[in-house]
């Protein structure tokens, strides 16, 4: 499913213009993407959350050159779905 999928699908649902639920789509994603580069951690229940996960430094290998690379600390984003968001997906999810 893609964003245009998601923003039909919304705007069937609700009867609301294509442009204005895409308006609202890229403010939710720009919202999280902010808060998260911030260091803030995104909740939304019954969903998941988008969180900041640290990821130490560790020593990696070029192939190529046959050296070997220290790879900084750094953080990412991740999102970790809630127990009801899994149990749904576990019980419903139907295989193509």
């Amino acid at each position: 499913m893609t964003k245009a999928d998601i923003v039909a699908d919304i705007a069937t649902e609700t009867g609301l213009e294509k442009t204005e639920v895409l308006r609202a789509v890229e403010a939710f994603m720009g919202t999280i993407k902010t808060s998260l580069t911030r260091g803030n951690n995104v909740y939304l229940r019954g969903f998941g959350s988008f969180i900041v996960k640290e990821r130490a430094q560790k020593t990696g290998r070029n192939i190529s050159k046959k050296t070997t690379i220290i790879i900084p600390a750094h953080n990412i984003p991740s999102f970790k779905p809630s127990k009801t968001f899994v149990e749904s997906v576990k019980k419903d999810v139907k295989v193509r």
